[in-house]
């Protein structure tokens, strides 16, 4: 089964910086990039680093709820997320789940039966997204919404390793390349 993970602040909506889950908005056309891999039979999931949590800068329960928020939104578009992993830890954890850590990516193989490798990942930090997408095998698109054009620029010095294999203007290119790779 093939899976998109999409990255939240930056990639679907916000300016890349975390953001409080009661302020975040969605871009414009994010809900129909989702949509569209809905439609196709593409599985949908949002992974994303969350530090404040563990920061204290708002609550675990605040954040499911921002999350809620942003699933009756989609479904205003008719689109759905099939799955929601964060990481809620602090940087300095040392937990498996934060980005460019891979467990995240792992937990939503284990629960839906997919295989990394037949997966894409969109986000827009090489540092995180793109790294953790190399790390777990799948095929990697940077977006220049949010944080792109600086991870592609004054930051590419942390991810020089890993080349994307595509890199968007948005979500919506994002999502109409994916649709090309895999010849829908």
């Amino acid at each position: 089964m093939k899976a998109v993970f999409l990255d939240r602040d930056g990639t679907i909506g916000g300016t890349g910086g975390g953001i409080h889950p009661f302020e975040f908005t969605m871009y414009d056309f994010a809900p129909k990039a989702i949509r569209t891999l809905n439609e196709v039979g593409i599985k949908v999931f949002l992974f994303t680093n969350q530090t404040r949590v563990g920061r204290g800068y708002f609550t675990e329960e605040e954040l499911k709820e921002g999350f809620k928020r942003m699933e009756e939104e989609l479904a205003l578009h008719s689109a759905f997320l099939d799955g929601i992993y964060y990481c809620p830890h602090k940087p300095d954890d040392g937990c498996e789940c934060q980005k460019p850590n891979i467990g995240l990516l792992l937990n939503a193989e284990d629960d839906h039966n997919l295989l990394l490798k037949d997966c894409y990942v969109v986000g827009d930090t090489g540092g995180s997204d793109m790294l953790a997408g190399h790390k777990a095998g799948t095929k990697n698109v940077l977006v220049k919404t949010g944080w792109g054009e600086g991870s592609l620029s004054s930051f590419r010095h942390q991810w020089e390793e890993v080349e994307p294999d595509f890199i968007a203007d948005d979500i919506l290119d994002a999502v109409n390349w994916i649709l090309q790779d895999i010849g829908q």
